[in-house]
């Protein structure tokens, strides 16, 4: 009986593991058939491109990284300044040349300083707040003047010329490039120099034989006499640009002192200057268009006011086709515009031609010295021989008709009355210009596509 028992239990037993069996294969059917094998492989591929972008991502951070070091280094070790600073101007960073540009030493401390307060410099300051508010990349030069504090380095804190770019970071940053231009100053003035040596020294020899020439003019014969003539027109042109180079000289060695000034009818200036280059405008039938007020007072140095006249209407003829008309435009403006140093009533003088205009890419040097835009553009001969002989009588003229103290104040500004195509008379322009405080800048005329010269005058000087 206790067999029979135990035979039942044992069935019993073997089927409920039997059931149970039966259950774990069913469910693992169900797995195996949920898995997939094409389903995967494509997890098993995702899971490997994962890692290797993981590995990837990590390579390039160190490649960054790296590279991020040897920028710090090069920003470190350039010879041109380097500066950084926040939205509220204050200085970031440095790189040790900067430093020594503006004698201060690079930040260390996490506290961050006021550039204001490091640098006195409202120049640089200002080149920072225009970049910010313009959002592009700005340019400024000037002279920086280091401020120390121990007396005894007082002297060896010379006046710096910098000029410095700079560019808007994100965030309100911007960061700034510094760099010295002592020896391009330096070069600059011992140009100048050496071209003022040589005008005083060729002024003598100049002078003797002009006279000899002009002593042989009116005793040798007509066969004779043309060969005089070409060496008296020539003298006359290096005599020219010895004046020229001379009045540049005088003109940026003591500008201010220099000058005469009193009120002057600025129109009246405009037409004397236009009658006496009516020889050369009337050889290529040109004609003044003038459009502004008929009086114009305005306080002025009138020899030179009379030169820069001069020489731009004599750019503008050169440069205009024949049958033409010269505009020359005059009015009164508010200095509306960015350069505090002008005044604020202005005089604004244009003079717009027809001719073929300045090339995009000589306008920012046209009125330097000896640069002229296009070198075949020469005066014709004939031009050459009307300019002399206007000049000539034109100095006669002005030698009968002046005063005293009006032939000394103008002496040395009308004896040489028009430029010669040196490439001097916009350079002397600009000089007489800013030594009334006053600016000049040159374009070409979006109408007539010519070259359109602009001149800014203070109506009434400041030191008046």
């Amino acid at each position: 009986m206790a067999f029979l028992w135990f035979l039942l239990g044992l069935m019993i037993g073997l089927g409920v593991l039997s059931w149970y069996h039966i259950q774990l294969t069913r469910q693992l059917q169900f797995l195996m058939s949920s898995l997939q094998p094409q389903g995967s492989r494509r997890s098993l591929v995702s899971v490997l491109r994962l890692r290797q972008a993981v590995a990837a991502s990590v390579d390039a951070q160190e490649a960054l990284l790296t590279d991020l070091e040897t920028w710090r280094h090069l920003s470190l070790a350039a010879p041109i300044g380097i500066l950084q600073v926040d939205e509220e101007n204050q200085l970031i960073w440095c790189n040790a040349q900067a430093g020594q540009l503006l004698s201060i030493q690079p930040p260390t401390a996490p506290t961050r300083r006021l550039l204001l307060e490091l640098v006195r410099s409202y120049e640089l300051d200002q080149l920072i707040e225009q970049t910010r508010v313009l959002r592009k990349p700005c340019q400024s030069d000037w002279t920086f003047h280091p401020v120390c504090a121990d007396p005894s380095q007082l002297s060896r804190q010379m006046p710096r010329p910098l000029r410095a770019h700079s560019l808007p970071l994100r965030d309100g940053c911007v960061g700034v490039f510094l760099e010295s231009r002592q020896e391009a100053v330096l070069l600059a003035q011992q140009r100048d120099r050496w071209i003022s040596d040589v005008a005083h020294e060729l002024k003598t020899p100049l002078t003797s034989i002009r006279l000899v020439a002009e002593t042989l003019q009116i005793r040798l014969e007509p066969p004779l006499r043309d060969w005089i003539d070409r060496l008296l027109n020539e003298t006359i042109r290096l005599s020219s640009l010895v004046q020229d180079l001379l009045d540049l000289s005088q003109l940026e060695a003591n500008p201010h002192p220099s000058l005469r000034c009193k009120t002057v009818d600025l129109t009246r200036l405009i037409q004397s200057a236009w009658f006496g280059l009516e020889p050369l405008a009337r050889n290529k039938q040109l004609r003044l268009d003038y459009v502004g007020p008929d009086r114009l007072l305005i306080q002025l140095d009138e020899s030179r006011i009379h030169r820069v006249l001069l020489n731009l209407l004599d750019n503008a003829i050169k440069y205009s086709p024949p049958q033409q008309a010269i505009r020359v435009q005059a009015s009164l403006i508010t200095n509306d515009r960015s350069d505090p140093n002008l005044s604020k009533q202005l005089v604004q003088l244009d003079v717009i031609d027809a001719g073929l205009g300045f090339p995009s890419d000589a306008l920012p040097y046209v009125f330097d010295r000896f640069y002229r835009a296009d070198p075949s553009r020469s005066r014709s001969p004939a031009e050459v021989e009307i300019s002399k002989t206007y000049a000539v009588g034109k100095n006669t003229a002005a030698a009968n008709s002046a005063s005293s103290d009006d032939a000394q104040s103008t002496k040395g500004t009308h004896a040489v009355s028009v430029s010669s195509g040196s490439g001097l008379g916009l350079a002397i322009v600009r000089q007489i210009v800013e030594a009334h405080h006053g600016s000049v800048q040159a374009s070409n005329h979006p109408e007539t596509h010519g070259g359109w010269l602009q001149v800014f005058l203070p109506l009434q000087r400041d030191d008046a």
